[in-house]
């Protein structure tokens, strides 16, 4: 059975409309709490609530949705996460299935208020404050506040408490794979509203099995089930279809591919606000099963060097690697695997337009975290009970037997990549992260140094 982690809030969020304006409030709830003397973490006006609320409305659909689930696990809602702090406010979530990401970024100037306190949260969207949400008008004045100022959700009247929500820990698996990602893809085309709604209307009904691929017939770009050159592959393209609602009011969108085509990234612009929507390589496969991060993790941090990347970020949510080096007078290199590794543990996001990361102050501990990938602690395993032999290890070549269920398996690293002899490799060849037995390799090549 899959792991929950069950949030209990001491307040609901709300909606509440009062004196002719609405304020939406969104209450936090944590594990851990640096701050509890502030009221919130944000308090002030959105400058384009009425894109807001369709942008809210359509990332609820998303994590509502699922392409690989039976309708009981789908009966299981969850609920976005927000982050406010480097004067923007972000909301993110995953399809039920993991393999869909997005995200709603409100930019500095779209937002009039004050940041109280940089923080993260997770909140809770049940239907009438969806139904509020869709009530907003253009030009409506709509202020936001996250955290606990105020509770509770008063339209004409009615108040709503909010729901205690599961969250399930394939969200902070699959928030860690697909920053990496993130950080490796690229702008490759940018299009404008009719270029836009016009490649839309080319995605064909139902569900699509097959592979499809984005490419340009002149200046107009059209989805094909026939590759070409420069073209960008899309498994699951009918996930697509999931941001119909917002496609009339964009100003244009960008495609970021990955290198190897193991996600994509459409964004779409609204002036001040940004909407991210990223799909995993087919719609069987979430991001929190990807493995990305596991390498990240094979090398060993000290505590001392997160606490103090903890407290640095804590003041600041930007993340640049190479400031924070020269700031605290760390080591370059050391900085690059504290990034990976903070990325790795869900605590990075990455933002495309300012090709930088940020952090986000997820509401679990480390411990909890680090516990969440399987892979990584088989591999441990493997080298704890002296199942892992190094043959060699010269001139950029490495050669190791694991033992396995009834059988001892090769691993070889070189120029060429890894290669292991398990099913798991014959199956993916490394496109889903490293097998346990080349892990294992790793940790203890790493150790060696």
């Amino acid at each position: 059975m899959e792991d929950l982690l069950t949030y209990r809030y001491a307040n609901p969020s709300g909606l509440v409309k009062k004196a002719g304006k609405e304020e939406l409030f969104l209450s936090k709830y944590s594990e851990i709490q640096k701050n509890t003397d502030a009221p919130c973490f944000f308090w002030g006006n959105i400058m384009n609530p009425f894109i807001m609320a369709r942008c809210l409305i359509t990332l609820s659909n998303i994590v509502k949705s699922s392409f690989n689930m039976s309708p009981f696990q789908m009966a299981l809602l969850k609920d976005p996460i927000v982050t406010a702090g480097n004067e923007r406010v972000r909301f993110e979530g995953f399809s039920h299935c993991a393999g869909v990401y997005a995200r709603v970024d409100v930019l500095p100037n779209g937002l009039d208020g004050e940041f109280l306190e940089n923080g993260t949260t997770n909140v809770d969207f049940n239907q009438p404050m969806l139904t509020a949400l869709g009530s907003i008008r253009q030009n409506e004045k709509v202020m936001l506040s996250i955290g606990q100022k105020e509770v509770g959700l008063h339209v004409d009247g009615d108040k709503t408490v909010e729901r205690k929500v599961p969250l399930p820990t394939k969200w902070i698996k699959g928030l860690s794979t697909v920053q990496i990602y993130l950080s490796k893809a690229e702008k490759v085309h940018t299009f404008n509203r009719i270029q836009t709604q016009q490649l839309f209307r080319g995605i064909p009904k139902g569900q699509v099995r097959n592979d499809y691929y984005l490419i340009l017939r002149g200046s107009m770009p059209v989805f094909s089930p026939v590759k070409a050159a420069n073209a960008i592959c899309i498994g699951g393209l009918h996930r697509l279809r999931l941001l119909d609602p917002l496609l009339p009011y964009i100003d244009s969108m960008q495609v970021f591919p990955h290198p190897d085509m193991q996600s994509t990234t459409w964004q779409l612009y609204f002036g001040n606000i940004c909407f991210s929507f990223s799909l995993s390589r087919d719609s069987w496969r979430g991001f929190s099963g990807e493995g990305a991060a596991l390498d990240s993790l094979v090398d060993d941090m000290p505590d001392e060097l997160i606490d103090v990347f903890d407290k640095y970020a804590y003041a600041n949510q930007a993340f640049n690697p190479t400031l924070f080096a020269m700031e605290e007078n760390i080591d370059f290199k050391n900085v690059d695997n504290l990034t990976g590794r903070l990325a790795a543990m869900g605590l990075l996001g990455f933002d495309l337009n300012e090709n930088q990361f940020f952090y986000r102050r997820l509401p679990f501990k480390l411990s909890r975290i680090m516990s969440l990938n399987p892979r990584l602690k088989n591999a441990e395993k493997l080298i704890e009970s002296g199942k892992v032999d190094i043959i060699s290890n010269s001139e950029g070549r490495i050669e190791a037997r694991v033992e396995g269920s009834g059988v001892r398996h090769t691993v070889i690293m070189d120029a060429r990549g890894e290669r292991c002899t398990c099913d798991w490799y014959s199956k993916h060849q490394g496109e889903r992260g490293s097998c346990k037995h080349v892990l294992a390799v790793k940790k203890i090549i790493s150790s060696d140094r």
